[in-house]
């Protein structure tokens, strides 16, 4: 009833007076690639320009097979926030866009920790990290030739999905409105009893990768998640994000269990300075890009 109207276009105008008068300098969204309409309202009428495209991997827990051991070949070892902060030193420079703050996401309660996955063969991998005087990353061993590191975040107990056969989907946090759209046509679930009690998932997030043999090491993070959250209460789904330019996206298992839609980042600036730090939105799509699962 209230299409074209003009009510979508006052609503993204009264949101970025209200973002303005608050202090901020730029908004940013995102929608899916088949929004056509979205899309149209947001770069036509509204000057947003196009900053990055994004995969959402959906692997649906509830609707595979018990998840298979992972390789004794492969080694899984949790490390300790200061690592995990000095690893994400030195891998977040291959990012195009990251955040400056992962000291404190490593540190809130809802990320579960940080794994480095590595096949044992070719030697343990060096975790030590040391820090000169200009802030440099070095390493004072020989690493592991192949190696993924990953983070996951616990969205379980901070929001959960519902569906009910006499209602939509309903939902116990805000946000959850961009995963009912994108998360839910992913599941391929039924509606079986099962469904009809809340259901959350785990966030896979600062996936990075070294090395030439990673397909092996990335089935192993999925495995190893996957198992996670077969233990964990309510817990049915794991997702991941990753921009189009990021050299993993083509190591995400291909199973029938997981699913794939595109994810379109949009942002423009707000302020009416013009800044060295905007420049990057002149410069085109930015394709290797730090997903925060705070965001998600």
């Amino acid at each position: 009833m209230c299409r074209r109207k003009g009510v979508a276009l006052k609503l993204v105008t009264s949101v970025e007076e209200w973002m303005v008068r608050n202090g901020a300098e730029y908004a940013s969204l995102a929608t899916e690639k088949n929004n056509d309409a979205s899309i149209n309202l947001f770069t036509i009428k509204c000057n947003y320009v196009n900053l990055s495209s994004l995969f959402i991997f959906v692997h649906s827990i509830s609707t595979s097979p018990p998840t298979e051991h992972i390789s004794r070949d492969i080694k899984i070892e949790k490390v300790n926030i200061d690592q995990a902060i000095s690893l994400y030193r030195r891998t977040l420079r291959s990012k195009e866009l990251y955040l400056l703050d992962m000291d404190v996401i490593l540190k809130e309660k809802l990320s579960l920790g940080t794994w480095v996955s590595y096949f044992k063969d070719e030697g343990k991998l060096n975790l030590m990290k040391m820090v000169d005087n200009e802030n440099n990353i070095i390493t004072n061993e020989t690493s592991s030739s192949s190696w993924v590191m990953f983070s996951i975040w616990n969205t379980c107990e901070a929001y959960k999905l519902q569906l009910k056969k006499s209602q939509p989907l309903r939902f116990l946090h805000t946000t959850l409105n961009h995963a009912r759209e994108k998360i839910f046509p992913c599941l391929r679930m039924s509606l079986s009893e099962s469904l009809c009690k809340p259901f959350g998932f785990l966030f896979l997030y600062g996936l990075h990768g070294e090395g030439e043999n990673l397909g092996e090491l990335m089935e192993s993070i999925w495995r190893f998640t996957s198992r996670l959250g077969e233990s964990m209460k309510d817990c049915r789904v794991v997702i991941t994000e990753l921009g189009f330019g990021d050299p993993l996206t083509k190591y995400v298992p291909q199973t029938d269990s997981m699913s794939c839609m595109d994810d379109l980042w949009y942002t423009k600036r707000l302020s009416s300075q013009i800044g060295e730090k905007y420049e990057f939105l002149v410069k085109g799509q930015v394709g290797n890009v730090f997903v925060d699962p705070r965001d998600f």
